[in-house]
């Protein structure tokens, strides 16, 4: 493998342990005796890696060597439950922060979830996909996804007008639509519940809380449990 592409996996493994462990940039560089601007550089794959500084980091987060390597490979595995733009998708993940979406992907994948997936960065692309318009013109509109994880400060179309236009069209508004938010004091939240959102998820995403929902939603929940049947 090549050195850049090691650094940038190796960084990209410290900042999804680190943010899964929910600290700070400072609080990890306190813990590693290492200069937050360090942290910064290494998440970005921006700095050699020495034997020491691997140690200290993998200390510091409480996991060995070996476990901070293997997640490395985390964009890897749960990339396995993304699909490609034409094909059929039972949830649409709408969510512009990379952190944020491997977390959501990741947690499901380790509690089982073997549906389809996919994952959009931006509000119109949620909308292009959702009414099968540009990349997605060769989808059919009846080809709906079960449910839409939608964060709402995304970049291009707003969250809540993303809600809006869906629900607003009597081709799509069957959809389950899943608000994700940081905060259970998200002023946001009131109005995606006005606007037709079937619940909201406080961040991070995982089957877990996913289930607890369960009983909001109007859909087939066991589509999404992998230890049933799946369609067809």
């Amino acid at each position: 493998m090549h050195i850049l592409e090691t650094k940038k996996k190796f960084g990209a493994a410290v900042r999804f342990e680190r943010t899964r462990q929910g600290l700070s940039q400072e609080i990890l560089a306190e813990r590693a005796s290492l200069h937050r601007t360090y942290i910064t550089d290494i998440e970005r794959g921006a700095r050699n890696l020495s034997l020491e500084t691997i140690y200290k980091l993998s200390t510091a987060l409480g996991i060995s060597i070996e476990a901070l390597f293997a997640r490395a490979e985390v964009r890897r595995q749960v990339e396995q439950y993304v699909t490609l733009p034409g094909q059929l998708v039972d949830v649409l993940l709408v969510e512009d922060n990379p952190t944020d979406a491997e977390l959501t992907l990741e947690g499901l994948r380790r509690d089982g979830l073997s549906n389809r997936v996919l994952v959009v960065r931006d509000g119109a692309a949620a909308l292009d996909f959702v009414f099968c318009r540009r990349q997605y013109a060769t989808r059919r509109i009846e080809q709906s996804p079960q449910v839409l994880l939608l964060d709402l400060n995304l970049p291009k179309v707003h969250g809540l007008e993303v809600l809006r236009q869906i629900k607003e069209d009597a081709r799509t508004r069957h959809i389950q639509v899943v608000v994700l938010t940081i905060s259970r004091k998200d002023e946001h939240i009131q109005r995606a519940l006005e606007l037709g959102a079937a619940a909201y998820i406080v961040k991070p995403v995982d089957f877990q809380n996913l289930s607890k929902i369960a009983p909001k939603l109007s859909y087939q929940w066991a589509l999404l449990d992998s230890t049933s049947p799946k369609p067809a």
